[in-house]
């Protein structure tokens, strides 16, 4: 008889707090990750089903907040330009995501207790 499927993990999302209102995300490291693939800012926006506009403010903001350039324009080119992460880009990219490898691999052990307590309470609820 086959053994039923795992259930997976929980999973972790990481958001970095830099200060006040400030904040990389899941989300913007996904733009990022978008404009390195598809080498324009409105490309990468209409893979996360989002606006130019809002891409651009958020490209912005990541600016902003980093106080240097993680994407820069560029321009020419017979499709008239793109987008290109410049080297603090890549390696922000790079930072955020070992930050959330390690910080999914210290908390593996207590995800894996969650998930068998949360089905404990369930078998118990439907009792």
């Amino acid at each position: 008889m086959p053994k039923p499927a795992a259930t997976p993990l929980p999973s972790l999302s990481v958001r970095i707090d830099l200060d006040n209102d400030d904040r990389i995300g899941p989300g913007k490291i996904l733009l990022l990750e978008n404009i390195r693939e598809f080498g324009s800012i409105s490309a990468a926006g209409r893979a996360m089903d989002m606006s130019y506009k809002r891409a651009w403010d958020l490209v912005d903001e990541i600016n902003r907040i980093c106080r240097q350039a993680a994407v820069e324009r560029q321009t020419g080119g017979k499709n008239g330009g793109g987008a290109a992460l410049t080297p603090f880009g890549i390696s922000l990219v790079a930072r955020y995501r070992k930050i959330e490898r390690d910080a999914a691999s210290a908390v593996r052990k207590e995800l894996a207790a969650l998930r068998s307590d949360i089905g404990k309470s369930k078998k118990a609820a439907s009792r």
